[in-house]
């Protein structure tokens, strides 16, 4: 073969492919009405400030842009940039569309894009739309992050409950399936606390609302919850692992197969929260109990510190935790999941729990240091077998 048609025949392969960063230069060239060269290089760059300097950026996409003008995916007239039918099917399959129609560059941004770095590309347009709303980017990014079903756009409350039952789910170190169901169980505020465990910065939150919206930022790695905070990230997120990829080339969109898409990692198990105590520097992984280990150390400690008479006798919850924390430091739960870890254990009948009729002013403390909110009332003692 001559060094002509072997070069002809590289040409050919080269068709229709481009690099990862190369395709989201591409769904901007697919815009309505194209692109120039700057318009390109400004609308990408918030993508890459955060890896790249300005100078690094345009070198890269003027280097991106010539690549995919020689593989046939765009073509340049004086100084605008326009998709090629094979440049516009690339586009559409790296987006999870089966056909690109005429659209703006806001909206492929702020929705197709958005989708494709959350990992949502392969969900219907309608559903998708929803991204371009403030509430229901908080939401799936939410879902997303923490493996929740992302098929409805779940209201407040009901994820806040869906999150209340997998921080449950881990504080039982996913030894224990939950099963207060939609987590009516629990109270609003009593659900909100527990699900709070979930930051990386574990915390009560005034209202679902504030708990999502904390939760949305720091799985999107945004600044702050707003609608741009949430959509820099999402596609910083996005630009970070276009550069990861490198010079290496995704399918031809004419191929069959589908193109391999990228989903978003699921968001990392967050560290347990600790005792109120402060932890040490370097602490060991924590071991969390099944519902057996746990019940059996509950039962101990609250034998060890009952009141009362035989066949009446009970320990005030707060005194059951202060055991369990310096008896069972591996555990590394926070007051929180241990009082709704405690609920559980109640429900499932593995201990007994019970509440205070007459109020003694001497022990009032105690009383409301010990409250476990449970559906209509509210628990203050671990009931002793004798």
């Amino acid at each position: 073969m001559s060094a002509l048609s072997s070069g002809a025949s590289m040409a050919a392969s080269r068709r229709g492919r481009a690099t990862a960063v190369g395709h989201l230069i591409l769904v901007r060239v697919c815009a309505t009405g194209g692109a120039t060269r700057a318009e390109v290089i400004a609308d990408l760059a918030p993508l890459f400030s955060h890896k790249l300097s300005p100078a690094d950026w345009r070198r890269l996409a003027e280097k991106e842009i010539g690549q995919i003008v020689a593989n046939s995916l765009a073509l340049e007239d004086k100084t605008r940039l326009a998709p090629t039918e094979t440049g516009l099917r690339a586009a559409a399959r790296y987006l999870g569309l089966k056909t690109l129609e005429q659209t703006s560059w806001d909206e492929l941004r702020d929705i197709g894009l958005i989708a494709k770095g959350l990992g949502l590309e392969k969900e219907t347009p309608a559903r998708q739309k929803q991204l371009a709303r403030i509430d229901g980017l908080r939401t799936m990014i939410v879902q997303k992050a923490f493996g929740l079903s992302v098929k409805k756009n779940a209201p407040p409350t009901k994820l806040r409950a869906q999150l209340a039952v997998l921080a449950l789910e881990r504080a039982f170190g996913n030894r224990i399936k939950a099963g207060f169901g939609k987590g009516s169980s629990l109270s609003a505020k009593a659900g909100r606390l527990l699900a709070g465990q979930l930051s990386q910065n574990p915390r009560a939150f005034a209202t679902d609302a504030k708990l999502i919206a904390e939760l949305a930022a720091e799985n999107a790695g945004a600044r702050d919850a707003t609608l741009e905070g949430l959509r820099t990230g999402v596609l910083r997120s996005l630009g970070a692992r276009a550069l990861e990829a490198g010079s290496a080339e995704l399918p031809n969109p004419d191929e069959r197969s589908a193109m391999p898409v990228r989903v978003s990692e699921p968001a990392p198990a967050m560290a347990a929260a600790a005792n109120d105590a402060a932890p040490a520097k370097a602490q060991p992984k924590a071991y969390r109990p099944d519902l057996g280990q746990f019940a059996t150390a509950v039962k101990a400690a609250a034998a060890a510190r009952a009141e009362g008479w035989p066949g009446s006798r009970k320990a005030f919850i707060s005194h059951v935790w202060d055991a369990i924390r310096t008896t069972e430091p591996s555990w590394q739960v926070s007051e929180i999941e241990f009082k709704c870890m405690l609920a559980e254990a109640h429900r499932l009948g593995a201990v007994v729990l019970a509440n205070a009729d007459l109020k003694d002013k001497k022990s009032i403390k105690d009383l409301e240091s010990s409250a476990v909110p449970y559906k209509n009332t509210v628990w203050h003692f671990v009931r002793v077998e004798d």
